[in-house]
């Protein structure tokens, strides 16, 4: 990033001297992050972050196959992105199901496979739930499609995935894949949205026509060269490794605090690196200050719902007591037993202290 200000500070566009150094920079950071995502083809469209990416990819979906239809199908559980996005389309004439999940968080393949019609034309899936880890089957999803030889296109939100789970694009399956820096260790700012090959996404943003017109506006490039360098580190082949650190954490938790519940918790269906707890009775509110008092961050849902009442885990069917005293923790590669030993002694001391 440093680089990218001081040295390549050329418009990626321009063909001077600087310019083509920027390009060069540009260029090496999405293939840095292409090969972290493990894809062989397609192409990867630098954003402004997940937002952004999501926004692209339902938007230019649902104009790419108005013509021969109105109905999207997604989850009640997907970020806001998603959500608030589907709502705006929902106002253009479009049909839009949200599907429950199952008590362990994940949308089932019956559900969708009910939901689908000749008319569909998108489905948008998160890969892993932000919130509670649930996993769902988007290989699935897409060969579904294959058996009902419907053209509906496949999202991905895979944020929370991405250099986490090890999967590649075309094993997976999906027409378009949305991706983030900050969650491998990047910077804010700056994400991705990965296209298939051969599929011409309409642009969300007009004007100079970069990144292949689809995506319009001078490059951010201090920002692309910190996602493109945290790729590098966090890439797809360690996430196997990653994963297992991630399960012994969580079981770790899991045995020094029986007081809490685990939500959605089934180690086949949810990602190690997210654990939901709830403490019924407690307010997480109460909880989580307490801990960002002693040094342990911790959230009540996504960081963007600001403290409200989570919507994923009041979709899934949890009693108000459930919901309201529950809290988000995720874990990093850096993160330790040690820790996740002294985060359980501080919040059963919380406990002990406010709600006994």
């Amino acid at each position: 990033m440093e680089r990218a200000l001081r040295e390549t500070w050329g418009n990626p566009s321009a063909t001077h001297g600087p310019g083509r150094a920027a390009r060069a920079l540009l260029e090496e950071s999405r293939a840095s992050v292409m090969s972290a995502l493990g894809a062989k083809s397609g192409a990867l469209v630098f954003t402004s972050g997940g937002t952004e990416a999501d926004n692209q990819a339902l938007r230019g979906g649902a104009r790419l196959g108005g013509r021969r239809g109105k109905h999207i199908i997604s989850s009640a559980v997907e970020h806001d992105a998603v959500l608030k996005t589907l709502s705006k389309l929902s106002a253009q004439d479009f049909e839009v199901t949200l599907l429950p999940p199952d008590e362990t968080g994940r949308i089932p393949l019956s559900a969708v496979e009910d939901a689908l019609r000749e008319d569909t034309v998108l489905i948008s899936l998160m890969l892993v739930n932000n919130e509670t880890g649930a996993i769902n089957d988007i290989a699935g999803v897409r060969e579904l499609l294959r058996k009902r030889e419907s053209t509906a296109l496949l999202h991905t939100d895979a944020v929370q995935a991405f250099c986490k789970l090890p999967f590649r694009p075309e094993g997976l399956g999906a027409d378009l894949i949305t991706l983030s820096a900050h969650k491998i260790g990047g910077p804010k700012g700056v994400g991705a949205l990965w296209i298939r090959e051969g599929l011409r996404l309409p642009p969300l943003l007009l004007g100079g026509g970069q990144e292949g017109a689809l995506r319009s506006g001078t490059e951010a490039m201090p920002a692309i060269a910190g996602f493109g360098a945290a790729a590098k580190v966090a890439s797809w082949k360690g996430a196997d490794q990653a994963q297992a650190h991630y399960l012994r954490l969580r079981q770790v938790l899991a045995e020094a605090l029986p007081e809490a519940q685990l939500v959605g918790r089934d180690s086949g269906s949810c990602a190690g690196h997210i654990c939901s707890l709830s403490f019924p009775g407690a307010r997480a509110e109460v909880l989580q200050n307490w801990l960002d008092r002693e040094g342990i961050c911790v959230s009540r849902g996504s960081a963007c719902a600001k403290g409200r009442r989570s919507h994923v885990l009041t979709a899934m069917g949890l009693s108000p007591a459930v919901v309201d005293g529950s809290l988000r923790v995720s874990f990093s590669p850096e993160n330790t037993e040690e820790e996740v030993l002294e985060f359980a002694r501080i919040t059963r001391e919380a406990l002990q202290r406010f709600f006994r």
